[in-house]
């Protein structure tokens, strides 16, 4: 909403200081909602009134260096000018408190502001009164809330007041929010805080879990009984990993809570707050010393590595399904006899799938669906058995809008894919927050969880995710000679034991690939355009509509339907793979329908989706929703795919689906293509069908009789066209 009095801080900004270019400060819009743009903004505007000449959106050591010299402290007595009086009563109001009437006087309205204000951030009592003394202006110049925010937690709020009041007189600790929920800067100032009480003087005090801060740790186990600040300490940080203890001594419901962490964990429940139990509360790989029985790694697994795991107590290996480097980490993919040596020595493994995964812009609904058909034919291809959960990765700190915008799409594709397609259990494989998030979007069954990432934003200030079944703690190297073996120690809970028997393996021999569209994309059109020309099926028109006509009511020409088809071959190629059939039968039609649209169709679609009409086929097959719901049910009754059987009911939900989503559209024509063989008596197509059936399929796409025979007769040609292309990808 916008706020009167930050209009009117953003108009002093842009009055005041109009020579933006030369002082960096970018006009600002005077729309009375304050953001980082506008802090920057008054940053720099602080910056210049000091002196300083090199300005910066940072409110860094310079600028409060320049204040604690300057002036020590700001109040009525020490701020040099009305303008710089301005400066802080602007950024009052953007923090939500009243400035006055930014008139450039340090007023009671001014000071009853920094007092509300340093009580907010619970520092009162150490900077008791209405000066604003440096750390706090740091604090004010930037986007913390030091209010409870958006269903933050009371308790965690107190918890920040606390650090802050108790801590801010220490060289490298600055104010943290105060609005109740835990983040990155929370956790690092509780680190601080430890290294404080243990002694460590400023400047060696980095907020780092390193030898010294554990070694310290181990000697301040607390228990039922322990008073004073590490009593404070240990129950803020349970507090901070979702907890519900009270703040303060530690007492048997501190204990009660204690064994539940511990529990949950997979630490020795012990009820007091040891090392490991610190260790966990703190950081997110926790005690790396303690000992694991999963494991994962980039190393095949032989016959003296499977012993030396063996021996050092490790059940369960992870290990890569497909490495898409021909050269990087040859042994990343599963080898072949390596699950059968993982068998014979008692082991069990679960599966992983990455590619790339390690920035944000490799994440969506149609790559999630694409590494799901990948994952599903290499974990058949390993001999992975139905209920195996794959792991997919997610290889880099995704921060928390990441997820949201990225990674929840790609997970969906994932699960809609896996659980569509096949037998096998989706799981995650990344940080707390997104291991958490794709669980909670339902998007996940178990999480493998990369605590040994602490530094990510990702992990720090996130609890473990509650379906977590292997977190991975440390690199160790295990076994010695032939036995030596470099691995990801992991912790595991036990809600996924992987497998310990394998079936024979897949086959991927003679199977499409995605097109070699640098090599034969040209060629293709060329021979696609010149076929559909020799049967009266010009570049753009036809069927009685001029060229004009044509594009004016949205017609698609020869050249846009070949390339929508092209963009969505790495589905065909994965329905064929998946399917055991020539990705050509599914491309034909879906290339003709798109083609052949017409403005018929769209007044089609427009009937129904008014409510003048149930159905009408739609979409890039051009499908009705009644044929996909009972070519649907077919696949399902034959065990092709999963899911529950759809109804005329379910009519409107399907016509929506192959109207809005292509995917599901194209999915629906490579099932309703094995529906129409179980139509015509034929076999269910496959990877040497003839030609004769080939041709008959195509024509039960357009339903039966003359007009059915006819499409079948051009469609075979359309067929062999980009078969021959296919087939020259799958020689290369």
């Amino acid at each position: 909403m916008a706020d009167e009095m930050v209009r009117l801080a953003q108009r002093f900004i842009n009055t005041t200081y109009g020579n933006g270019a030369t002082l960096g400060i970018s006009k600002l819009d005077e729309n009375g909602q304050t953001g980082w743009t506008v802090m920057y903004a008054l940053t720099r505007a602080l910056q210049y009134e000091m002196g300083i000449t090199a300005l910066s959106d940072s409110f860094g050591p310079t600028t409060l260096g320049t204040i604690a010299s300057k002036y020590g402290k700001l109040d009525e007595t020490t701020i040099p000018s009305a303008n710089f009086c301005r400066i802080i009563q602007s950024a009052l109001y953007c923090k939500g408190y009243d400035g006055g009437e930014i008139d450039g006087t340090y007023n009671s309205r001014v000071k009853a502001a920094v007092e509300k204000l340093n009580a907010n951030m619970g520092v009162g009592a150490t900077y008791p009164g209405s000066s604003l003394w440096p750390k706090v202006v740091k604090g004010l110049f930037n986007m913390d809330a030091y209010v409870t925010v958006s269903n933050g937690s009371d308790a965690i709020r107190s918890i920040q007041q606390w650090l802050n009041g108790r801590y801010i007189l220490r060289k490298d600790f600055y104010i943290i929010p105060c609005d109740g929920h835990h983040s990155r800067d929370v956790a690092k100032s509780m680190l601080f805080a430890i290294q404080y009480e243990l002694g460590m003087a400023d400047g060696v005090a980095n907020g780092v879990f390193g030898p010294g801060t554990q070694s310290g740790l181990k000697s301040h186990t607390v228990s039922v009984g322990t008073t004073g600040v590490w009593a404070r300490l240990f129950t803020a940080a349970m507090i901070l990993n979702k907890r519900s203890v009270p703040f303060g001594d530690f007492t048997a419901t501190v204990q009660a809570g204690v064994e539940s962490f511990q529990s949950f964990v997979k630490l020795p429940v012990t009820g007091t707050g040891n090392f490991s139990t610190w260790a966990s509360l703190l950081v997110s790989y926790g005690d790396q010393s303690r000992p694991g029985t999963a494991c994962d790694g980039v190393t095949m697994i032989t016959p003296p590595r499977a012993q030396a795991l063996k021996d050092a107590g490790y059940k369960y290996i992870g290990r890569y399904l497909f490495n898409p480097s021909t050269t990087s980490l040859p042994e990343k993919q599963i080898q072949p006899g390596e699950l059968a040596t993982i068998k014979e020595y008692g082991l069990r493994c679960f599966p992983i799938f990455q590619t790339w995964s390690r920035s944000a812009d490799y994440f969506s609904y149609n790559q999630g669906t694409s590494d799901a058909f990948k994952a599903i034919e290499w974990a058949e291809f390993h001999g992975f058995k139905p209920g195996s959960i794959i792991y997919f990765a997610v290889d880099y700190d995704a921060m928390d809008g990441e997820v949201s915008q990225y990674i929840i799409p790609h997970f969906r594709g994932v699960m809609r894919t896996i659980g569509e397609n096949s037998s096998y259990g989706v799981g995650v494989y990344g940080p707390r927050n997104v291991c958490q998030r794709v669980a909670d979007a339902g998007y996940s069954a178990t999480s493998f969880v990369s605590d040994m990432s602490s530094g990510f934003s990702g992990n720090l200030g996130y609890p473990m995710p509650t379906n977590w079944a292997f977190d991975q703690i440390a690199t160790i190297t295990v076994g010695s000679g032939s036995g030596a073996i470099e691995i990801d120690k992991n912790i595991a809970s036990g809600r996924d034991t992987g497998q310990g028997d394998f079936n024979a393996g897949g086959y991927a021999e003679g199977l499409d690939v995605d097109l070699d569209k640098d090599a034969y994309r040209n060629a293709m059109l060329a021979d696609v355009k010149s076929y559909l020309d020799s049967i009266g099926v010009p570049e753009t028109g036809g069927d009685g509509w001029t060229d004009d006509d044509w594009a004016t009511l949205g017609g698609i020409s020869t050249t846009k339907a070949f390339d929508l088809v092209l963009s969505a071959d790495w589905l065909f190629t994965s329905l064929a793979r998946q399917l055991k059939l020539r990705k050509a039968l599914i491309q034909a039609p879906v290339l003709w329908e798109l083609r052949k649209m017409n403005p018929f169709d769209f007044a089609a679609d427009e009937a129904v989706k008014n409510g003048f009409d149930d159905d009408c086929s739609t979409g890039w097959g051009q499908i009705f929703a009644w044929v996909t719901i009972d070519a649907r049910n077919y696949c399902m009754q034959q065990g092709i795919i999963n899911g529950t059987p759809l109804t005329s009911s379910d009519i409107p939900v399907v016509w929506e689906n192959l109207h809005e989503d292509p995917t599901y559209n194209i999915r629906s024509v490579a099932y309703l293509t094995v529906y129409n063989a179980h139509q015509i008596g034929a076999p269910r197509p496959s990877l040497t069908t003839s030609q004769a059936q080939t041709q008959a399929l195509l024509a039960r796409y357009n339903g039966t009789g003359p007009d059915a025979e006819k499409y079948g007769r051009e469609l075979i040609g359309l067929y062999n066209v980009l078969e021959n292309y296919n087939q020259l990808s799958r020689n290369n």
